[in-house]
């Protein structure tokens, strides 16, 4: 999975570069226009397009039965219990693409995120570093230290929370640029990315143990070695949102909004029924 995720990185990093400097609108529109043709691909090949075409034709046939026999109720009642049953059958089709879609829309979801869920340090902004630890018998934490290159300020000492079994320091970004803090328990030491920008870049607010499901969830950054004494390192980042007619909208439901558009647009060109 950690292979998958550097490709996958990779391969996104490249296509989003030319709009790091845009508006993150910009590339949320770009990403979900080849999204949504993807989508029209995968719909054309693995669905049953006549019998999606021959379902939407019977259920528009019980829309006018509806409105022509309007003062029957007996008809109404039967048009309503077709309508139902080939609405069934209808997401019954539907869901043969979707299932194929599944597993590359969630990767590239999770890619996305990274990009722009969050927004990069600013030069003289404050981060807070937490590190939790697995287990610590020393009720005043373990012998933690974070490493912090030229242009990241540790502010603080250690702080350690018992109760979650974290340590944390206060940091604060001092120049634009691409760092590594190292969190040293004991005699382990454990890197950590941070990155000081403006433009919009892959950001890794958490580093997380490699299982499965942390390192779909996480791609990133390489995950922390299994077994490792640090389970987790964190830094916070501020969210980002999107900003449409003065209003701050998660850039997801601008993606899948995009999309949806796209998709209605261009089904014809592409021979597709949805």
């Amino acid at each position: 999975m950690a292979t998958l995720n550097a490709l996958l990185t990779r391969v996104v990093d490249g296509f989003l570069s030319p709009f790091e400097d845009a508006s993150p609108l910009v590339g949320v529109a770009v990403v979900s226009l080849v999204s949504a043709i993807g989508m029209l691909l995968v719909v054309r090949v693995t669905s049953d397009q006549a019998r999606i075409a021959a379902v939407k034709r019977t259920l528009q046939a019980c829309v006018f039965e509806i409105r022509l026999f309007n003062d029957d109720a007996r008809a109404m009642l039967r048009a309503l219990g077709e309508m139902l049953r080939h609405n069934l059958t209808y997401l019954r089709l539907a869901m043969v693409p979707v299932l194929w879609m599944a597993v590359p829309f969630g990767l590239l979801l999770a890619q996305l995120q990274f990009h722009y869920g969050y927004d990069g340090l600013a030069v003289g902004r404050q981060a807070v570093v937490t590190a939790r630890i697995k287990q610590s018998s020393s009720s005043s934490g373990p012998a933690a230290r974070l490493i912090a290159p030229p242009g990241i300020r540790i502010e603080t000492p250690p702080v350690w929370i018992p109760s979650i079994r974290e340590v944390a320091w206060r940091v604060a970004a001092e120049k634009t640029g691409d760092y590594v803090l190292k969190v040293q328990i004991g005699v382990d030491v454990f890197p950590k990315t941070v990155r000081v920008s403006d433009a919009i870049v892959r950001l890794s607010p958490l580093r997380i143990e490699g299982t499965l499901v942390n390192q779909l969830l996480y791609p990133a950054e390489p995950p922390l070695p299994v077994g490792a004494a640090v389970e987790s390192i964190a830094v916070t980042y501020p969210r980002r949102a999107i900003s449409i007619l003065g209003r701050d909208i998660h850039w997801m439901v601008v993606f899948f909004a995009l999309s949806m558009i796209f998709a209605v647009a261009l089904r014809r060109r592409f021979n597709v029924v949805l």
